[in-house]
């Protein structure tokens, strides 16, 4: 069997537009004479499409594209995903399905088994389960029908699982001969790989060739890096599509010709998945500008290369916004990257408006000594600058902290947390210099002070970061184990760590919730982010202890 694998990036709810893109894609496959042209998970709808599912006439009007979608097949099937309505009762409205398409008929429909619910995923609160699956026919030929989770848990391939059931090995036991997974998978680093091997795995014990369809594109915080995967019966990869872009991948289900995968380094990984997550953010929110404060430091510096990267120069502000501690070098740095990034610069000095509100609270701080107030004044000076840009031009206002920072709360709520996307909220500081520095492979781009100095917020003379935290390489490192790992202080301290640097991160870990509960929306790209797959309440007294 010759398929298209149709990896295309679809908007959430432009049922339109979803629409377009697959009717276009299948026509190009069927006129290059593919057997079926296979399309990701919820293509019609867009992943994830949370609550839309509730609203009135939604999976209504997907079901009439999926109609419509029908009734334009000819001899080529087509397999996409939508959302299907449940005939059973009591139980959820909707379920996460697939359908078979061909001579302008609905051949067959399959609902997902497996319904994530865990980090990001929330798909229980939506769908209905199916109770059982079963191969379809399709050309004379038996297919297994899967949707992303069900693909997930082979008691051969993974130690702990999540469910009792293995829907694709089912398939396989009831005659299935070659298996497809329509997959809307969002990306972080690490996963390519666990992919390739759970899907490697999965077919070799099989006996079935396997085609797996990825979503590519950015929805809201997610990012999907597409690299659709092609497996022989043998457990062989036999073709690959792109990464992190919309392509097709042409597979002969047939083929006994294995091939390589495709492999980068983390930070190139890194590089063009936050692009792809910040083009389309922009883009299917209806900005075309971003906007961002340049301090001259390396996160301000990453996110300035990010975004023109992914908007072009031409549709980047870069704005200065110095005070009296400012250094000329910061600002020397801020304009040399603009230079280089070939986008605008401005320079708004806010020395004068700072001074000004520190006059008009004089009366009430009368006799206080100036403290993080004053620093934090400043920081939100500047959010209110940067906010005037971005409503007087029509930017989306990009912040600039990274994980590190957002993880022990070295950010100002309402000042450099102004911003509709936090682009690298969840890149680690030490991953920030990686990057910097692999940016700079070929050329300086970004100013070589800017990586080379110890970075500061420049709120007081002579401030450093490292005045008030831990080494970046320490507190990332502690980061890791705690937040992605789950784990516990003593385990924490048992691998070396210092006891008291532990509970201290701990300890600004867990009183920054309250911060993180207000940021902007940041793109994903480990395993563990911060933002709706990691919902520790804020108010609550639960703190860790150095005894587990």
């Amino acid at each position: 069997m010759i398929v298209h694998c149709a990896q295309i990036n679809t908007t959430v709810g432009d049922l339109a537009g979803n629409e377009a893109k697959i009717l276009a894609a299948y026509q190009r496959g069927a006129a290059a004479g593919a057997d079926l042209v296979v399309f990701p998970e919820l293509a019609i709808t867009g992943y994830p499409p949370r609550d839309l599912l509730l609203r009135s006439g939604f999976i209504r009007q997907n079901l009439e594209v999926l109609d419509r979608l029908a009734t334009a097949t000819g001899k080529t099937g087509l397999l996409t995903g939508f959302v299907g309505r449940n005939p059973r009762q009591p139980g959820r409205e909707a379920t996460n399905a697939a359908a078979l398409l061909q001579q302008g008929k609905i051949l067959a429909t399959r609902v997902k088994t497996l319904l994530p619910t865990y980090d990001v995923f929330d798909e229980d609160r939506y769908f209905e389960p199916a109770l059982e699956n079963s191969p379809v026919d399709f050309n004379g030929q038996q297919i297994g029908i899967t949707i992303c989770e069900d693909v997930w848990n082979d008691d051969d391939f993974w130690r702990e699982r999540r469910y009792r059931r293995n829907p694709a090995m089912d398939l396989a036991d009831r005659g299935a001969r070659i298996l497809f997974n329509l997959s809307a998978s969002p990306w972080h680093l690490g996963k390519n790989q666990i992919r390739l091997d759970m899907l490697s795995s999965l077919a070799a014990k099989s006996r079935c060739p396997l085609i797996y369809c990825n979503l590519a594109g950015g929805n809201d915080e997610l990012i999907f890096d597409g690299a659709s995967m092609a497996f022989n019966g043998a457990g062989q990869l036999i073709g690959e599509a792109a990464i992190f872009q919309e392509d097709v991948l042409v597979a002969d289900t047939e083929t006994r010709e294995s091939r390589t995968q495709k492999t980068s380094p983390d930070e190139a990984q890194i590089y063009h998945a936050l692009v792809l997550g910040l083009r389309d953010y922009l883009y299917k929110c209806g900005f075309k500008k971003a906007v961002l404060g340049l301090s001259g430091g390396i996160d301000s510096a990453l996110v300035a290369c990010l975004a023109t990267a992914a908007l072009g120069p031409e549709n980047v502000q870069g704005v200065a916004l110095p005070s009296q501690f400012s250094s000329q070098g910061s600002l020397d740095d801020a304009r040399d990257l603009a230079r280089n990034l070939g986008i605008r610069y401005d320079v708004i000095p806010i020395q004068t408006a700072f001074e000004t509100v520190k006059s008009q609270l004089g009366p009430v701080f009368s006799g206080l000594p100036e403290d993080t107030t004053e620093e934090n004044i400043q920081a939100r000076l500047r959010g209110v600058i940067l906010m005037a840009l971005s409503n007087k031009f029509g930017s989306l206002l990009l912040t600039t902290g990274n994980k590190s920072e957002m993880a022990v709360g070295y950010c100002t709520l309402y000042g450099d947390m102004c911003g509709g996307l936090a682009v690298i909220s969840d890149v680690p500081k030490v991953m920030v210099y990686r990057l910097a520095r692999w940016i700079n492979r070929e050329r300086e781009i970004i100013p070589l002070s800017s990586i080379t100095k110890a970075p500061s917020a420049e709120l007081r003379p002579n401030q450093k970061d490292q005045d008030s935290l831990p080494p970046y390489e320490i507190l990332d490192a502690i980061l890791e184990a705690f937040v992605v790992k789950g784990q516990s202080i003593e385990e924490i301290v048992a691998v070396g760590f210092d006891p008291a640097t532990v509970q201290r991160v701990v300890k600004l870990i867990t009183q920054s919730e309250y911060k993180r509960r207000q940021a902007a929306p940041g793109l994903k790209v480990t395993s563990k982010a911060f933002g709706i797959g990691r919902r520790i309440p804020v108010a609550q007294r639960y703190r860790e202890s150095n005894r587990g």
